[in-house]
C-alpha cells in the first residue's frame, strides 16, 4: 500500500490531483490510501480520509510500502526513521500552497543526499510513482557536530554585530 499524505495544515490539491490522474492512467496496481486534510480535490481511484488520529497516521506509515506527500520535514523524518521510500512535490509559492519556497529547498537537499525521490510538478508524478518500489533511500546520517558548528558560528556573527551597534 502506498500511503498518500499532504499533511493536517494545508490542503495539496495539485498533489492529490496529480497522484489520482496517475493512477487512472496508469491502472496501477498498488492500494493508495490518502490522508488529504481539507483538499476541495477528491480522487477517484482511491480512498481519502481528510484526517486521521495520530495513532492511525502511524499505522499507515509503518504499513505503507512508500509514502507521497509534500516536502514537509515531519513526514519526511517520518519516512527516514521508518526507512520508507519518499515521493515528494513541494508546495510552491506562485500557487499559494505555501508562503514562500521552502519546501523546494527541502527537497532538492534531500534527493541531492539520496533519501527521497521528488516530482517537481505533476507531470513527473506518474513516472516517479514508478521508481517508488526500486528506490531506497539512503540512509540519513545525524551530524551532532555539524549543528553544534553553524551554531556557534551563528552566534557568533550575532555577537559581532552587537559590537557595532
Amino acid at each position: 500500500m502506498i500511503f498518500l499524505t499532504v499533511g493536517t495544515q494545508f490542503p495539496f490539491d495539485r498533489l492529490v490531483r496529480a497522484v489520482d490522474q496517475a493512477v487512472e492512467r496508469s491502472g496501477c496496481a498498488v492500494e493508495i490510501f490518502a490522508q488529504i486534510a481539507d483538499s476541495v480535490y477528491r480522487p477517484r481511484s482511491f480512498d481519502a480520509v481528510s484526517y486521521l488520529q495520530k495513532d492511525d497516521f502511524d499505522k499507515n506509515m509503518r504499513e505503507a510500502s512508500s509514502i507521497i506527500s509534500h516536502a514537509g520535514m515531519g513526514t519526511i523524518t517520518a519516512a527516514l526513521e521508518g526507512k520508507k521510500p519518499l515521493l515528494v512535490m513541494p508546495r510552491l509559492r506562485k500557487y499559494g500552497e505555501v508562503v514562500n519556497d521552502h519546501q523546494l529547498a527541502i527537497a532538492k537537499k534531500f534527493e541531492q543526499l539520496g533519501h527521497l525521490v521528488v516530482a517537481y510538478n505533476e507531470q513527473d508524478v506518474p513516472d516517479k510513482i514508478k521508481t517508488l518500489d526500486q528506490f531506497v533511500p539512503a540512509e540519513r546520517k545525524k551530524s551532532v557536530d555539524a549543528v553544534t558548528q553553524r551554531i556557534s558560528s551563528f552566534i557568533q556573527q550575532v555577537m559581532h554585530i552587537g559590537e557595532f551597534a
